[in-house]
């Protein structure tokens, strides 16, 4: 069955060439979830396309088409452009890439969409980009089923992680995690440095096994601007 969608709400997340002069864009969109259209023309010189396809530009798109793969229809910034910068260019390239990679093709989640524009609004600020990243984390892993259940933590104790179990107390003798901290990353709270490093350890943790052994390139791209040392 043919799909002609009209106004969508839409970030665009990556672009690559396609043929002579066509860009394939994926997109994340707010009822749609993770869309990939063609741009034809896009990439011929002066097209009004070329310039609006950029990565984190916000958008209300139309497309058509019956196969997997649609054609772009329309497309009109919906906000100014998000130009991030530096560090926040990169977080924002992985969260990208966490989308990309994790999400399955028209799986609409819209409570995620609204954190997606949350965290590139933290990241356009430069202020929080910690904070940020590990909220959309957990919220990214809560919508793909994952959620962390921290009905049972108790703020003293410590625990570490299990993929067949998930959090498991340790004993008091064993270095783990304190509850008191798992306790904050469920309520998105990462004033704490503490805080913010088991949060940053267990979101990957937990992500390695989705992500599967393809290395992220945004990661590769940390990698390479800090030297030798990953941010």
């Amino acid at each position: 069955m043919e799909q002609r969608v009209d106004a969508a709400a839409a970030y665009v997340l990556h672009t690559r060439p396609y043929r002579e002069t066509s860009l394939l864009v994926d997109l994340f969109t707010l009822e749609h979830g993770l869309v990939s259209v063609v741009a034809r023309g896009a990439r011929k010189p002066g097209s009004r396309l070329r310039a609006l396809l950029q990565p984190f530009q916000s958008l209300q798109v139309g497309w058509q088409g019956r196969a997997e793969l649609k054609n772009l229809r329309s497309a009109e910034a919906s906000e100014t452009s998000c130009m991030l910068q530096g560090r926040s260019l990169l977080c924002g390239l992985y969260l990208n890439e966490l989308l990309q990679r994790l999400l399955r093709p028209h799986d609409p989640h819209p409570r995620l969409f609204v954190y997606f524009r949350y965290a590139l609004n933290e990241l356009k600020l430069a202020q929080d980009i910690e904070g940020a990243l590990r909220t959309f984390e957990r919220q990214l892993l809560e919508q793909l089923g994952f959620a962390l259940d921290c009905s049972t933590l108790l703020p003293q104790e410590h625990y570490g992680w299990s993929e067949e179990q998930g959090l498991v107390g340790l004993a008091p003798t064993v270095a783990g995690w304190p509850g008191e901290h798992l306790l904050a990353i469920e309520r998105d709270q990462y004033d704490d440095p503490d805080v913010r490093r088991t949060a940053k350890q267990l979101m990957r943790l937990r992500l390695a096994p989705l992500l599967g052994e393809k290395p992220l390139r945004s990661r590769e791209l940390f990698m390479k601007r800090k030297g030798t040392r990953d941010d």
